[in-house]
């Protein structure tokens, strides 16, 4: 079953061409499988979720790319085409000349409504060039104004107009010391609208690929395209073709079905992330002695105490032996940062939500949103809904 990828702003289209160029290299890699024909198998089975043919033999991608500005979505189309592995269908772009000045509101509020049935239009028709449709996944950021606010204003009418399909969407958690003033603002609009629309919320913090790029990588430099580069590979692992249950012989079908299957049970608990072994430089690898067991024993530890690399790994924590804590006792998981969940806890600045400084200077920038109809009560809405959704993991 087909995905269409919708990227949202300078972050998702610089992602979404890095995600693109990384499944079709892998399924094109020399290394292949075991044999010819599972190689042929494991080919088709990736371009039939990401990518259609063209009569000369070029996959196109199966995206819609939306950008207020035309810099970043011309330099991804020309580096797809220069590839010449894949490249993005020829009316599958939609920009203007105007950005959304990191404004939210103005992104959600503007730019949406003003644009919505070009854009509607361009995944519609995207949607009907699959032969059989399993879901949308949405790249973007929650810190700047097209990809937050044009992105969930855009999630909400999939919701709407295709609400039987299922739509995950891709985040990226600013830096916590701040790309964008207003971030804290965006973000928290961002967050509260996916929560209501969206089926599933694939977090990534720059911040944890920012480390993983110095300490893993030993990148000296980095830069944005490093980053995504990370984050593509992550995706990829995720988005590859895997044995079904039943057979050893069959792909499942049916990737983001699967994925909201295992991983949303239930709506209220819809925010995940991704943890992977090993990262290292292509130049390392052929020093590297992993085995499977190895590998796995990190992932798992990595997830029970909720490190985002594996370097670091607290191996102290364990998993409680029962779903009870001891009668009289302070529990040591509890103080060892046990994660009752794979899922990100919402932590909007510092600690905990108790401590974010989000609502500290809360009128500051309050004005710049106002004038494009977002209140200080959707701020209040956007708050509570936010509170819910952490209180509602806290007690997990």
């Amino acid at each position: 079953m087909s995905i269409v990828t919708v990227q949202l702003g300078q972050c998702g289209n610089q992602i979404g061409f890095e995600v693109f160029d990384a499944l079709l290299r892998d399924s094109q890699s020399s290394h292949g499988l075991c044999c010819k024909r599972e190689n042929e198998a494991y080919q088709a089975s990736c371009k039939e979720r990401f990518f259609s043919e063209e009569e000369n033999g070029v996959p196109i991608a199966r995206a819609v790319l939306v950008d207020m500005e035309p810099k970043v979505i011309n330099q991804t189309l020309s580096k797809a085409a220069q590839s010449g592995r894949w490249k993005y269908g020829q009316h599958a772009c939609f920009c203007q000349k105007q950005g959304s000045g990191n404004n939210w509101a103005y992104g959600y509020s503007v730019h949406g409504p003003r644009h919505e049935e070009s854009i509607m239009n361009l995944i519609r028709k995207e949607v009907e060039k699959c032969d059989s449709f399993s879901g949308f996944f949405i790249i973007m950021s929650m810190a700047g104004g097209t990809g937050s606010g044009i992105g969930a204003f855009v999630t909400q009418n999939l919701q709407d107009q295709y609400s039987n399909s299922l739509k995950m969407n891709q985040i990226i958690w600013p830096y916590g010391t701040g790309e964008v003033i207003v971030q804290n603002y965006n973000s928290i609009l961002t967050l509260s609208h996916l929560y209501r629309s969206s089926d599933a919320l694939l977090v990534h913090e720059n911040d944890a690929v920012h480390k993983i790029c110095a300490k893993l990588m030993n990148i000296k430099q980095i830069s944005f395209s490093d980053i995504n580069q990370v984050l593509a590979h992550q995706l990829g692992s995720v988005f590859q073709p895997t044995y079904s249950a039943e057979s050893s012989f069959h792909y499942r079908r049916n990737p983001l079905g699967d994925l909201m299957e295992h991983l949303v049970p239930h709506p209220e608990f819809k925010m995940l992330s991704v943890r992977n072994v090993p990262h290292m430089s292509e130049n390392s690898l052929a020093y590297s002695t992993f085995t499977w067991a190895g590998l796995l024993k990190h992932l798992r530890q990595m997830l029970i105490s909720n490190a985002k690399m594996e370097e670091g790994i607290d191996w102290h924590v364990r998993p409680p032996s029962s779903g009870l804590p001891s009668l009289g006792k302070k529990s040591l998981n509890k103080d060892l940062h046990f994660n009752t969940s794979i899922a990100n806890l919402v932590i909007l600045r510092g600690k905990d939500v108790q401590s974010a400084d989000v609502g500290k200077k809360f009128r500051a920038y309050i004005h710049q949103y106002t004038k494009f109809g977002i209140e200080e009560e959707d701020f209040l809405d956007s708050f509570t809904s936010l509170e819910q959704v952490v209180a509602s993991y806290c007690n997990l």
